[in-house]
């Protein structure tokens, strides 16, 4: 199971290593494997949220997510974005950010640097709702309980989460725009353009989220009415068609995760810059780290891991949190990458430890059932 899961990305890891000796040497072996390592740390929290929305679809789709999705992952937003985004922030050609990128690094990561306050809006707005509609929503299973119970009772009321967030936005705009102007007003301008991308992440969150959202609800009532349909057909031997809504609300749902891994992967491009200024390196590590996200996906979903580890979804919510907060303040202040994600890693590594304790606890209490049981039988037998 394991080597049929992480197989590709095995030999995507050689493959990604055996070009980086031809390209730069064993100095390039070494930045290529660092920065597998930070996307992978970095990107941890996005492979559970992912399994939460991937367990919801068929054996096609979660390989439409591991062979499509791959590609746009990859290639996407990993080699193609940070070009895209010079081509824009510096107002020139994609030919020309390209030549940047090759030629001049130094150059291309100042121009990646500039761009950063518009990626960082974008990403933390879009992170923050997923945050925010997760800790607003009242769920039979809580981790802590003290925060969320008294926020899910405050999540009746509606588009408090959108509010919330555009509050946030508000104010990282407005202080980032006095802050600047302290320093002479030279980037007061920035400020805008974090509203506007800020409020182009939330948009973009609203609209995906919002598709997906509706045909999954589509689906499942779709579904009661193909088990109807069934239960007819067996009756009258009939055979019944397949439901063509269930191919949309899966297409959607692929719409959003491919979304959601492009806002995780911001905080991945970025750092990456505070290693390597080579986009040759960064695509080779970033990329191969991004299979492995892949494949971690597909094996939680396959091995039923969130449903054996229920806090896992929880403590992945409360890392996305931190990074939309961690993504906002690197508009303003420096954050090092380890700091990012050393908090998704506690996080996550918390919630699984109380998930193994409540585990044993269920475990231990079910024995004692047990145990009851058996005595009350023996006692009645005699």
């Amino acid at each position: 199971m394991l080597l049929k899961t992480f197989g590709w990305s095995f030999a995507i890891t050689a493959l990604g290593l055996i070009a980086a000796v031809l390209y730069g040497g064993w100095e390039a072996f070494g930045v290529v494997a660092i920065l597998c390592i930070l996307e992978i740390s970095l990107s941890f929290d996005n492979a559970v949220v992912n399994a939460g929305i991937l367990k919801k679809m068929n054996a096609f789709w979660q390989k439409i997510f591991l062979t499509v999705g791959v590609l746009i992952a990859v290639f996407g937003m990993r080699l193609v974005f940070p070009v895209v985004i010079v081509a824009i922030s510096a107002k020139i050609g994609p030919i020309e950010a390209v030549d940047l990128a090759l030629n001049d690094a130094d150059r291309y990561q100042q121009l990646v640097t500039d761009a950063h306050p518009s990626i960082a809006a974008f990403g933390g707005m879009f992170l923050l709702m997923i945050f925010l509609d997760f800790i607003f929503e009242d769920r039979d299973i809580q981790w802590l309980r003290w925060i969320e119970r008294p926020l899910a009772k405050l999540g009746k009321v509606d588009m408090l989460s959108v509010c919330i967030a555009l509050i946030v936005l508000l104010i990282t705009s407005m202080t980032f725009a006095t802050q600047a102007h302290q320093h002479g007003g030279l980037h007061v301008d920035k400020a805008q353009t974090v509203l506007v991308s800020g409020i182009a992440g939330l948009i973009t969150y609203l609209v995906v989220g919002g598709l997906s959202g509706y045909f999954e609800n589509k689906l499942e009532e779709e579904e009661e009415a193909e088990h109807e349909a069934e239960e007819e057909a067996k009756r009258s031997g009939k055979q019944v068609p397949a439901v063509v809504l269930a191919g949309k609300a899966a297409f959607f749902m692929f719409l959003y995760l491919e979304v959601l891994d492009a806002s995780f992967s911001f905080d991945g491009v970025i750092g990456a810059f505070a290693i390597t200024n080579d986009i040759v390196l960064m695509a080779l590590g970033l990329g191969v780290g991004a299979m492995y996200v892949r494949s971690l996906t597909v094996y939680l979903v396959r091995q039923g891991t969130l449903d054996d580890y229920v806090y896992l979804e929880h403590g992945a919510h409360y890392a996305i949190g931190a990074l939309a907060v961690v993504l906002m303040v690197t508009i303003q202040y420096e954050i090092p990458e380890i700091v990012t994600g050393g908090i998704g890693v506690a996080l996550i590594g918390l919630s699984f430890w109380s998930s193994v304790r409540r585990n044993k606890a269920l475990a231990a209490a079910e024995g004692k059932a047990d145990a009851s049981d058996d005595k009350a039988e023996v006692a009645s037998g005699v």
